[in-house]
Protein backbone atom coordinates (compact mmCIF):
# COMPACT_ATOMS: atom_id res chain seq x y z
CA UNK A 1 0.00 0.00 0.00
CA UNK A 2 1.02 3.60 -0.55
CA UNK A 3 1.03 5.96 2.45
CA UNK A 4 2.52 9.37 1.63
CA UNK A 5 1.57 12.79 3.01
CA UNK A 6 2.90 16.19 1.92
CA UNK A 7 1.87 19.22 3.96
CA UNK A 8 2.73 22.92 3.78
CA UNK A 9 1.72 25.08 6.69
CA UNK A 10 2.71 26.92 9.84
CA UNK A 11 3.75 25.35 13.12
CA UNK A 12 1.04 25.66 15.77
CA UNK A 13 3.45 25.39 18.72
CA UNK A 14 7.15 25.35 19.49
CA UNK A 15 9.05 22.11 18.86
CA UNK A 16 9.36 19.78 21.88
CA UNK A 17 12.63 17.81 21.66
CA UNK A 18 13.36 14.66 23.67
CA UNK A 19 15.92 11.89 23.43
CA UNK A 20 15.23 8.17 23.60
CA UNK A 21 17.51 5.99 25.80
CA UNK A 22 19.25 5.03 22.53
CA UNK A 23 20.20 8.76 22.09
CA UNK A 24 17.82 9.14 19.14
CA UNK A 25 16.26 12.61 19.01
CA UNK A 26 12.45 12.76 18.82
CA UNK A 27 10.62 16.05 18.27
CA UNK A 28 6.89 16.70 18.37
CA UNK A 29 4.97 19.73 17.18
CA UNK A 30 1.87 20.56 15.18
CA UNK A 31 1.19 22.08 11.79
CA UNK A 32 -1.82 24.00 10.52
CA UNK A 33 -2.72 23.81 6.84
CA UNK A 34 -5.30 25.87 4.97
CA UNK A 35 -7.51 24.87 2.08
CA UNK A 36 -9.60 27.33 0.11
CA UNK A 37 -12.55 26.06 -1.85
CA UNK A 38 -15.82 27.17 -3.35
CA UNK A 39 -18.88 25.87 -1.48
CA UNK A 40 -22.05 24.65 -3.16
CA UNK A 41 -23.62 28.09 -2.77
CA UNK A 42 -20.68 29.68 -4.66
CA UNK A 43 -18.97 31.35 -1.70
CA UNK A 44 -15.25 30.96 -1.07
CA UNK A 45 -14.58 29.07 2.16
CA UNK A 46 -11.39 28.60 4.12
CA UNK A 47 -10.81 25.33 5.98
CA UNK A 48 -7.96 24.86 8.46
CA UNK A 49 -6.66 21.44 9.47
CA UNK A 50 -4.44 20.93 12.54
CA UNK A 51 -2.12 17.91 12.41
CA UNK A 52 0.40 16.65 14.98
CA UNK A 53 3.79 15.73 13.50
CA UNK A 54 6.75 13.73 14.82
CA UNK A 55 10.34 14.11 13.60
CA UNK A 56 13.31 11.83 14.29
CA UNK A 57 17.11 12.05 14.36
CA UNK A 58 18.99 15.00 12.95
CA UNK A 59 15.79 16.38 11.41
CA UNK A 60 14.30 16.63 14.92
CA UNK A 61 17.38 18.50 16.18
CA UNK A 62 17.35 20.89 13.22
CA UNK A 63 13.64 21.58 13.70
CA UNK A 64 14.19 22.30 17.38
CA UNK A 65 17.09 24.64 16.63
CA UNK A 66 15.58 26.67 13.77
CA UNK A 67 11.79 26.40 13.93
CA UNK A 68 9.32 28.00 16.32
CA UNK A 69 5.59 28.57 16.53
CA UNK A 70 4.43 30.23 13.29
CA UNK A 71 7.36 29.00 11.14
CA UNK A 72 6.33 28.00 7.62
CA UNK A 73 7.45 24.49 6.75
CA UNK A 74 6.94 21.74 4.17
CA UNK A 75 6.89 18.21 5.57
CA UNK A 76 6.70 14.90 3.76
CA UNK A 77 6.00 11.69 5.60
CA UNK A 78 3.46 9.00 6.30
CA UNK A 79 0.16 8.97 8.15
CA UNK A 80 -0.12 6.91 11.33
CA UNK A 81 -2.99 6.11 13.66
CA UNK A 82 -2.15 6.54 17.34
CA UNK A 83 -4.39 4.65 19.78
CA UNK A 84 -4.46 4.76 23.58
CA UNK A 85 -6.76 4.43 26.59
CA UNK A 86 -7.33 7.65 28.54
CA UNK A 87 -7.51 7.98 32.33
CA UNK A 88 -11.27 7.43 32.25
CA UNK A 89 -10.76 4.08 30.47
CA UNK A 90 -12.07 5.33 27.12
CA UNK A 91 -10.35 4.23 23.91
CA UNK A 92 -8.94 7.25 22.08
CA UNK A 93 -7.24 7.65 18.71
CA UNK A 94 -5.90 10.31 16.38
CA UNK A 95 -4.07 10.51 13.09
CA UNK A 96 -0.64 12.14 12.95
CA UNK A 97 2.25 12.35 10.49
CA UNK A 98 5.72 10.87 10.96
CA UNK A 99 8.04 13.18 9.03
CA UNK A 100 10.57 11.70 6.61
CA UNK A 101 11.60 14.94 4.84
CA UNK A 102 11.37 18.56 5.92
CA UNK A 103 12.03 21.86 4.20
CA UNK A 104 11.96 25.16 6.06
CA UNK A 105 10.05 27.78 4.05
CA UNK A 106 10.39 30.85 6.28
CA UNK A 107 12.25 33.75 4.65
CA UNK A 108 15.47 33.27 6.64
CA UNK A 109 15.55 29.52 6.05
CA UNK A 110 14.52 29.26 2.41
CA UNK A 111 18.06 28.37 1.29
CA UNK A 112 18.28 25.14 3.28
CA UNK A 113 16.60 21.79 3.00
CA UNK A 114 16.88 19.11 5.62
CA UNK A 115 15.80 15.58 4.89
CA UNK A 116 15.41 12.47 6.96
CA UNK A 117 15.51 9.30 4.92
CA UNK A 118 15.63 6.67 7.63
CA UNK A 119 19.38 7.14 8.01
CA UNK A 120 18.82 10.21 10.21
CA UNK A 121 21.19 12.25 8.07
CA UNK A 122 20.71 15.79 6.83
CA UNK A 123 21.44 17.06 3.34
CA UNK A 124 21.96 20.64 2.26
CA UNK A 125 20.42 22.32 -0.75
CA UNK A 126 23.89 23.06 -2.23
CA UNK A 127 23.41 20.53 -5.02
CA UNK A 128 20.85 18.08 -6.28
CA UNK A 129 22.92 14.95 -5.73
CA UNK A 130 23.66 13.31 -2.39
CA UNK A 131 27.46 13.44 -2.81
CA UNK A 132 27.70 16.10 -0.09
CA UNK A 133 26.37 13.87 2.69
CA UNK A 134 28.14 14.56 5.93
CA UNK A 135 30.36 11.63 6.81
CA UNK A 136 31.10 12.98 10.30
CA UNK A 137 27.58 12.18 11.49
CA UNK A 138 26.86 8.64 12.64
CA UNK A 139 25.30 6.51 9.93
CA UNK A 140 22.35 4.59 11.35
CA UNK A 141 20.73 1.98 9.20
CA UNK A 142 17.05 2.19 9.72
CA UNK A 143 15.74 2.30 13.26
CA UNK A 144 12.26 1.81 14.56
CA UNK A 145 9.46 4.30 14.45
CA UNK A 146 6.12 3.42 16.00
CA UNK A 147 7.04 -0.27 16.00
CA UNK A 148 7.89 -0.44 12.29
CA UNK A 149 11.40 -0.72 10.95
CA UNK A 150 12.01 2.09 8.48
CA UNK A 151 14.68 0.42 6.32
CA UNK A 152 12.15 -0.01 3.51
CA UNK A 153 11.87 3.73 2.89
CA UNK A 154 15.64 4.13 2.93
CA UNK A 155 16.16 1.25 0.49
CA UNK A 156 13.48 2.54 -1.88
CA UNK A 157 14.99 6.00 -1.79
CA UNK A 158 18.50 4.76 -2.56
CA UNK A 159 17.31 2.75 -5.54
CA UNK A 160 15.71 5.77 -7.22
CA UNK A 161 17.89 7.58 -9.76
CA UNK A 162 19.13 10.92 -8.48
CA UNK A 163 19.36 13.96 -10.77
CA UNK A 164 22.98 14.93 -11.35
CA UNK A 165 22.35 18.57 -12.30
CA UNK A 166 24.29 21.25 -10.39
CA UNK A 167 24.05 25.00 -10.54
CA UNK A 168 27.40 26.11 -11.95
CA UNK A 169 26.76 29.84 -11.51
CA UNK A 170 26.37 29.63 -7.71
CA UNK A 171 29.73 29.77 -5.93
CA UNK A 172 30.34 27.42 -3.02
CA UNK A 173 30.75 29.26 0.27
CA UNK A 174 32.45 27.77 3.33
CA UNK A 175 30.55 29.04 6.39
CA UNK A 176 30.89 27.80 9.94
CA UNK A 177 27.44 27.08 11.45
CA UNK A 178 28.46 29.00 14.59
CA UNK A 179 28.65 32.20 12.50
CA UNK A 180 25.00 32.02 11.39
CA UNK A 181 22.89 34.44 13.48
CA UNK A 182 19.63 32.44 13.42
Amino acid sequence: MFNKVILVGNLTRDVELRYLPSSLAVAKTGIATNRKFKSQDGQMKDETCFIDITLFGRTAEVANQYLKKGSKVLVEGHLILEQWVDQAGQKRSKHSVTVENMQMLSAKDSSSEYTNSGGYDSYSYDSFDNSNQSSSKPQMSGGYQNGYQNNQYQNNRQSQPQPQQKFESIPEIDINEDDIPF
